[in-house]
């Protein structure tokens, strides 16, 4: 039952007119706030709770400062601003559980007092929950709790500490559709503000999957936050190991030949063309650096080969085939010793497949890979249970083969 306190209260509140209802909220706050509270818990009617959970979402969505009646409320009773709302997120009902999520997102950001502990893991653990579902009717809904909250910087790092970049990313994979992706790209472009989140966001490999997503892109809103977060990655990542990474992941996720394609549309946005040319020119002096042959030594040398550009690169391979010969062939024999010794398919692949650069670049190249035992080594590795190794064998034997002079 209700009090008839509060059916009079809410019955004139409804009758106002806009004016009439601002000079209530101004003058009789706790009233207000009293009465919506009371209706929403003391009502089992899901009709009537949805009405009045709409009614406090409308009131504070025309006006975010009017939170400050229901912090009012909750410190004259000794209670919290969200304490009544966060149990609505397991009601049965969606509808009811995200109006209490939006309710909630508004206090917690337009609010004096902070969002924490136990309720803010329950808030953000019920967010991961609806995003991760294959049902939830809602997902822009709840999207757009996440952006809401991400505007605080204390509500970034708690959304990390809870494993929600992972979330997003898990989401981002799939086919989720536009909207939902402008919206969780959203939350990523906000947390690549923080220098030590750009370090979650590159461990967690964030770039590949937002690469995917720009090369299949064709809504410009999308394009538009996708290219800001790589440039606030870039701009606020200061440890030079940390911004090689997530150039070379950029660089493999081919954002360089996307850039390309989208400064010949030529935007009419200039934040967006303005991100083009800082990307193009980072991403550009990065791939030089990358396909040097200093940094190629130093890859070698580490024993931990990956596809980084050099690989490919068929300016590098022209330029710099003869210096494999310089010290009595240090490179090749380290090379040799890898495809000998090494158990990792990605390190063989990478080494045979230079076995084979080499020998095509290099007029006597057969010759010297032969008097070093390799072509023996890649005939073994033709037979490697990984196809990527087979793969790479195939091409140096097949190089082997055409310049056998």
């Amino acid at each position: 039952m209700i009090s008839h306190e509060d059916m009079e209260f809410i019955t004139r509140f409804q009758m106002s007119s806009h004016e009439q209802r601002q000079e209530l909220l101004d003058k009789e706050g706790f009233m207000c706030a009293k009465t919506f509270l009371n209706l929403m818990t003391h009502i089992s009617r899901e009709q009537t709770v949805q009405f009045v959970l709409t009614l406090v979402d409308d009131i504070l969505q025309e006006n975010h400062s009017r939170v400050q009646i229901f912090f009012d409320h909750a410190r004259r009773t000794k209670t919290s601003p969200w304490s009544h709302f966060l149990p609505m997120l397991n009601r049965q009902d969606p509808f009811t559980a995200n109006q209490a999520a939006r309710i909630i997102s508004k206090l917690a950001t337009s609010g004096k007092q902070v969002m924490e502990g136990s309720d803010l893991n329950c808030y953000f653990n019920w967010i991961k929950i609806q995003l991760s579902s294959q049902s939830c009717q809602y997902l822009q809904c709840v999207a757009g709790c996440l952006q809401l909250m991400h505007h605080v910087n204390h509500f970034r790092y708690a959304w990390v500490q809870v494993g929600g970049v992972e979330c997003i990313l898990s989401v981002l994979k799939k086919n989720c559709g536009f909207q939902l992706q402008y919206q969780l790209c959203f939350c990523l472009w906000l947390l690549a503000y923080c220098p030590e989140l750009c370090h979650i966001l590159r461990t967690v490999h964030a770039v590949p999957v937002l690469a995917k997503i720009l090369q299949e892109s064709v809504k410009e809103k999308v394009t538009r936050i996708i290219l800001a977060t790589f440039r606030n990655l870039l701009e606020r990542t200061e440890e030079r190991e940390a911004h090689k990474d997530l150039a070379l992941a950029m660089i493999e996720g081919k954002v360089l030949k996307q850039l390309e394609n989208l400064e010949k549309a030529k935007s009419d946005d200039e934040d967006v063309v303005d991100d083009i040319r800082f990307l193009l020119k980072i991403l550009g002096k990065s791939l030089q650096e990358l396909c040097s042959f200093d940094e190629y030594v130093s890859e070698i040398r580490s024993g931990r080969l990956k596809w980084s550009p050099v690989h490919r690169s068929e300016k590098f391979w022209r330029e710099n085939a003869t210096r494999f010969n310089e010290n009595d062939y240090e490179l090749l024999k380290i090379l040799m010793h890898l495809l000998e010794h090494s158990q990792d398919p990605q390190v063989i692949a990478v080494a045979t497949h230079d076995v084979g650069e080499y020998v095509g670049s290099y007029p006597r190249g057969s010759r010297v890979i032969e008097q070093l035992g390799g072509k023996e080594l890649a005939m073994r590795h033709m037979h490697h249970p990984d196809y990527g190794v087979q793969h790479n064998a195939l091409f140096a034997m097949q190089r082997l083969v055409m310049h056998n002079w």
